[in-house]
């Protein structure tokens, strides 16, 4: 477990005494108070309590300890793919995939003013995102946790030419003069989130589009991903994702995180799903919740 800077953790003090009291408005994200997963936190669900975690296993021990009940965690960006270890991160969590939210990202450079900026701090995918930006201004990129947390750092530093990139906003709640904002280097930049939760959605309406997030190991012989696929494409069910990751180091078990439109109980869903478990290794479903942006 890491820890915040001083600027930065008299905020985390008074959000997780307000979330702890009352743990089913608790929701637990990753990062500073200021950051995009605080942000989406609040659109989310205007009623919550956010509660900063230093790290991802933080904010999923939260709920899985029950010291809140829900936790909000990206796991994708438009401009810069999916959100490290995430997918190594659901599953063995034992929580429950409940709702998504898709934020517009935007960067803001922010100071202290000690001189002409020569180093922005900020996440890595945050740097990633603004990459070009930083190139034409000559200005160095310096990794740091969390977007947020960066700006409460060089709020306490010293240093000559350090600023921060991150949300607009966060400049008001660390001090800091915001010096321009737009820095990231495309307009569609967005991020997807997840809810997670200790039980399943316990039923959504009939009228609501749904989603279904599922991870499967396939096995080890020839074509057999198409195998498994097959059943998907027979039945004329859309799957909207497919990512591989490797588990394990031996490159020879590949695992796939997966989305879906629809939910169990379609009669054409619960045939391309028994087609998959019988091809496959393993299967586990992560969740079906309600689709927070329209899928065809």
């Amino acid at each position: 477990m890491g820890s915040y800077s001083a600027s930065a953790q008299r905020l985390v003090d008074d959000m997780k005494a307000a979330a702890l009291a009352d743990p089913a408005r608790g929701l637990a994200f990753q990062g500073a108070p200021g950051a995009n997963s605080d942000l989406a936190a609040r659109e989310y669900d205007a009623n919550s309590l956010p509660l900063p975690c230093y790290s991802f296993e933080d904010a999923i021990d939260a709920v899985r300890d029950g010291r809140v009940d829900r936790a909000i965690i990206p796991i994708e960006n438009s401009l810069h793919g999916r959100v490290a270890d995430i997918h190594f991160l659901l599953p063995e969590s034992g929580l429950h995939i409940v709702g998504e939210h898709f934020l517009p990202i935007h960067y803001g450079l922010m100071s202290r003013d000690l001189g002409p900026v020569t180093r922005a701090m900020s996440h890595e995918q945050a740097l990633g995102q603004c990459r070009k930006w930083l190139r034409a201004h000559n200005i160095s990129p310096v990794a740091h946790s969390d977007t947020a947390g960066a700006a409460a750092w060089v709020a306490d530093s010293d240093e000559v030419g350090l600023a921060a990139l991150a949300p607009p906003h966060a400049a008001g709640l660390y001090g800091l003069t915001l010096h321009g904002t737009g820095m990231e280097d495309a307009d569609y930049n967005m991020t997807r989130f997840v809810v997670l939760a200790r039980e399943p959605l316990a039923g959504a309406p009939a009228e609501v589009p749904l989603m279904t997030t599922f991870v499967f190991e396939v096995k080890n012989i020839p074509a057999a991903l198409y195998k498994a696929l097959g059943g998907f494409a027979t039945n004329g069910v859309n799957m909207t994702k497919l990512e591989s990751y490797q588990v394990g180091g031996s490159f020879a078990a590949t695992k796939f995180y997966a989305d879906i439109v629809g939910a169990p109980g379609n009669e054409a869903i619960d045939r391309a799903l028994e087609e998959l478990d019988f091809q496959t290794k393993s299967l586990r479903l992560l969740g079906t919740y309600p689709q927070a942006r329209l899928r065809p």
